[in-house]
Parts: structure tokens; C-alpha cells; sequence
């Protein structure tokens, strides 16, 4: 689990970055979570909530973009 946290540290995105690049972090940080969730049973509940978390975080960025389109339409 330690190393899934380092991983998603090392590919945060720098603030200002563009939304498309945070929802493409969000959302690698849910399939890596949810893969390192699978092989450590030691930590399986405590991933599956940073699973969620980054599923959430996912779509509130989405949302974002989302509402930047309509309203630009």
C-alpha cells in the first residue's frame, strides 16, 4: 500500500493543471487502488476506500468539464 501512495505522489499533477489531467489522475488512482486492493488482503478495506475516493474525486472533475462544455455551448 505504501507503494501505491508513493506511485500516485510521484504522478500528482502540479496545481494548475488543466482538469483532463486531473481526471486522467483520478481515475489511474482507482484502477492502481483497486489492483493493489486484490493482492493486499492486509490493507484490502482501507484501498477500497481510496478506491471510492478517487472514483468521487473522478467525478467531480468530470462534473467540472462537464459544466465548462455547457456552458460554453
Amino acid at each position: 500500500m505504501a507503494d501505491a501512495h508513493a506511485v500516485a505522489s510521484a504522478h500528482r499533477p502540479k496545481p494548475g493543471s488543466n482538469l483532463a489531467t486531473w481526471l486522467k489522475f483520478h481515475q489511474a488512482n482507482a484502477r492502481m487502488c483497486r489492483a493493489v486492493s486484490d493482492v493486499d488482503r492486509a490493507h484490502h478495506h482501507e484501498l477500497r476506500y481510496w478506491v471510492g475516493y478517487e472514483e468521487r474525486k473522478a467525478e467531480e472533475v468530470a462534473a467540472k468539464i462537464q459544466e465548462g462544455k455547457s456552458q460554453a455551448s
